[in-house]
């Protein structure tokens, strides 16, 4: 439904799909397909400390690191003084455990998505932190448009989206998000060697 939507405006255009996480890449790629666009995968991981109710920042697969809008500057302060080498090891180790599963090839190139429509796809957004991590990611990039795409968002994350995307695409808008798991009859998302077999082998399967 996301790639029927996309596809009437996006069809003829220069796109690239950028997907949060493996679940995104099975959604996304639905829309590279259709699109005829190359599919790549930003990994992300937030950062929890102790006794908090959100995360207090997050770290992409090169090291860019984003506090939480959700915390006041303040708030933030005060936490990266309690918490500073907590914060520091917890990053470090976020960082390893996503290159081990990059492996030596990475899953996404910035020379790759410069001058293109930028798609940020997930299968679900509780909340927008994510995005906020991959925005901070791909900053540096000359892209024509953000656009982001997803079959569902909560309500805080949709307010969040209209400020950070040219575009967004979201088939349901849910009032009180339990977890993205939570929406799908079925949870058969494949492993990861599987997703990533999918993002190299995308263009065999445009329509």
């Amino acid at each position: 439904m996301l790639a029927a939507q996309l596809l009437q405006k996006y069809r003829y255009e220069d796109c690239a799909v950028v997907c949060l996480g493996d679940g995104g890449v099975m959604v996304g790629a639905q829309i590279a397909v259709e699109l005829h666009t190359i599919l790549t995968m930003l990994l992300t991981a937030e950062i929890n400390l102790p006794m908090e109710p959100e995360a207090i920042g997050g770290v992409s697969q090169d090291g860019s690191f984003s506090y939480n809008s959700f915390y006041f500057p303040g708030e933030v302060d005060e936490l990266t003084a309690e918490y500073y080498q907590y914060i520091e090891q917890e990053k470090l180790a976020k960082i390893q455990e996503m290159q081990q599963l990059i492996g030596s090839g990475g899953l996404i190139r910035r020379d790759l998505l410069r001058g293109r429509n930028i798609i940020i796809v997930s299968d679900g957004l509780k909340s927008a932190f994510t995005l906020d991590i991959a925005v901070q990611y791909l900053k540096p990039v000359a892209m024509k448009k953000l656009i982001v795409a997803t079959p569902l968002a909560s309500l805080k994350a949709v307010d969040r989206m209209h400020i950070m995307a040219d575009e967004i695409y979201c088939l349901s808008v849910v009032e009180d998000y339990i977890d993205t798991d939570h929406y799908y009859d079925t949870h058969d998302v494949p492993n990861h060697d599987k997703v990533i077999e999918t993002i190299e082998k995308i263009i065999l399967n445009w329509k």
